[in-house]
């Protein structure tokens, strides 16, 4: 999740992870996936450092997973 300021001045948190596209027309708008949009005093920078560095933390933070890690072959017994 990231803050950001709307143009009135409240803040608005919003999921990294559901943004389609930032224009910047002159008021930065952002996209999301949902459909929702939103404006906000943000530059378009800010915004893609926010989401950098959430994306960085968040996934930092995350072991490497192995997917098939369980699902091996397993061996028959010879005979």
């Amino acid at each position: 999740m990231i803050k950001l300021e709307k143009l009135n001045g409240t803040m608005v948190v919003l999921n990294a992870e559901l943004i389609e596209s930032i224009e910047a027309a002159p008021d930065t708008v952002i996209n999301l996936a949902t459909g929702n949009r939103y404006l906000v005093k943000n530059s378009v920078d800010e915004v893609i450092a926010l989401v950098v560095a959430y994306k960085t933390k968040v996934y930092s933070e995350r072991k490497c997973v192995d997917p098939l890690e369980g699902f091996g072959k397993k061996q028959l017994p010879a005979g």
